[in-house]
């Protein structure tokens, strides 16, 4: 399954619409005002689905995770010189991205590969395809996705 995550070009918030193959839209995410980010995710219908909600007062980036309501668990960002590194304290999943911080993926021992994610450069706003062979994963994928391109807002 390939998601398109596109950010909106003209939004006061952080505001995404996700896409699949056939160009439907899955999710919507809408940013909300709040002290560090915080993302609602939305499905198809309008339905609150899940949040991706900073911490503010850490030392290191992170951000919580929550899915139908139920607290997931927090991914964070490690220390890294030559990588970008993330954990998920939620789940067996590890992400790992290039130098620049473009490209990811996510594994796990117990499930394999969970993701890859690639943002494409040429674009006036941020525009990521994540290829999650795993349905189920799709929301928690686009959770991390979320918490790391809203860390890397921040410069």
């Amino acid at each position: 399954m390939k998601l398109l995550f596109r950010q909106r070009f003209f939004s006061w918030f952080d505001s995404y619409d996700i896409y699949n193959e056939n160009g439907s839209v899955l999710f919507t995410v809408e940013g909300k005002l709040s002290w560090g980010h915080c993302l609602h995710i939305l499905d198809a219908s309008g339905v609150h689905i899940g949040t991706v909600q900073e911490k503010v007062i850490t030392f290191i980036p992170q951000f919580e995770l929550y899915a139908y309501g139920d607290y997931l668990g927090c991914i964070r960002k490690e220390l890294s010189l030559f990588s970008q590194q993330f954990t998920i304290e939620c789940s067996d999943w590890t992400v790992k991205g290039d130098f620049m911080g473009w490209d990811y993926s996510i594994t796990s021992p117990s499930q394999g590969l969970v993701a890859v994610i690639s943002k494409s450069l040429m674009q006036l706003t941020d525009t990521y395809v994540i290829d999650v062979p795993d349905p189920a994963n799709a929301l928690c994928s686009l959770m991390v996705v979320l918490a790391i391109d809203a860390e890397k807002c921040k410069g």
